[in-house]
């Protein structure tokens, strides 16, 4: 990765510079935690998000470690677009 002054205009940035800046933008809220999270993310009740997740439908984008859940929401939304 190319280390870019934040001084320098958009004008004078190579397409390349431009993408790769727009991709760490967007990677930088990837992620929600915890099962008020899902349900933010699916836009429903923490109850029918806990529902969800016990069903094992989003086992791929979900990562559990005793009482702190990790979820992926791009993964998320493609597999509960899927099933």
């Amino acid at each position: 990765m190319k280390k870019i002054d934040p001084q320098t205009p958009l004008w004078k940035l190579t397409v390349e510079e431009f993408l790769e800046i727009i991709k760490n933008f967007g990677s930088e809220n990837r992620h929600e935690y915890g099962l008020k999270g899902l349900a933010k993310v699916l836009g429903c009740s923490v109850s029918k998000a806990s529902e969800i997740k016990s069903s094992g439908m989003l086992d791929e984008a979900i990562i559990q470690k005793g009482k702190i859940i990790i979820i992926d929401k791009q993964k998320v939304l493609e597999l509960f677009g899927r099933k």
